[in-house]
C-alpha cells in the first residue's frame, strides 16, 4: 500500500514527538529512544525519496 506524503509527514511528526518525550523522561541513549530515532530516519528517507519524485 502506497502512503501519501501527507500521511508520511504526519507519521514523521508523531514519531518525532514520541522520541523527544521519551528522551526527556530518560535519555537520548535509551534503547526505546534509539529505536524510534532509527524509525524516524527511515521515515525521513522515504519522505526524501517521495519529495524528489514530485
Amino acid at each position: 500500500m502506497e502512503v501519501n506524503i501527507t500521511e508520511l509527514l504526519k507519521e514523521i511528526e508523531e514519531n518525532r514527538k514520541k522520541m523527544v518525550q521519551l528522551a526527556l523522561k530518560s535519555s537520548f541513549a535509551d534503547d526505546q529512544v534509539v529505536q524510534i530515532s532509527w524509525k524516524l530516519d527511515s521515515l525521513l528517507n522515504r519522505y526524501e525519496e517521495m519529495a524528489q519524485k514530485i
